[in-house]
């Protein structure tokens, strides 16, 4: 296999050249070998390996959750029960996620419909509710 440019990998995984060069800080990718003229050399599977990443992250990983994915991925004694775990885990954290989001919503409606929508703003019930103590 031809090694690849960043500018190749970036390309096929369907990332920035930016992207590529931080998951290699973060260690989520190994360092390539590099040319005599400093130009870093990729191997073909890197790609394959940068699209898990981009599909973990619209699935709402984080990068540490990405990390530790791939190091159970490679983990002999690892099952599918712990990746099936680790995914549970990350539905009950959305699902909290989105509760937050309702609340915050709910609140915003409540605060919306009281407004008159005209008048000066020393009058405006939204701003008197942010100015408010929480209870």
């Amino acid at each position: 296999m031809k090694p690849l440019t960043i500018g190749q990998v970036a390309r096929r995984a369907a990332i920035g050249i930016e992207t590529v060069r931080f998951y290699e800080r973060q260690g989520l990718i190994e360092e390539p070998a590099r040319k005599e003229s400093g130009y870093r050399q990729y191997p073909e599977d890197v790609i394959a390996r940068l699209r898990f990443i981009k599909r973990a992250k619209e699935l709402g990983f984080s990068l540490k959750e990405i990390k530790e994915l791939l190091g159970l991925r490679v983990d002999p004694d690892t099952t599918c029960r712990e990746i099936k775990r680790q995914a549970e885990a990350k539905i009950a954290d959305i699902e909290g996620r989105i509760q937050a989001l309702q609340r915050i919503k709910n609140a915003l409606l409540q605060l919306t419909a009281v407004c008159r929508g005209h008048g000066p703003t020393s009058e405006c019930p939204i701003l008197d509710a942010l100015d408010e103590e929480p209870r």
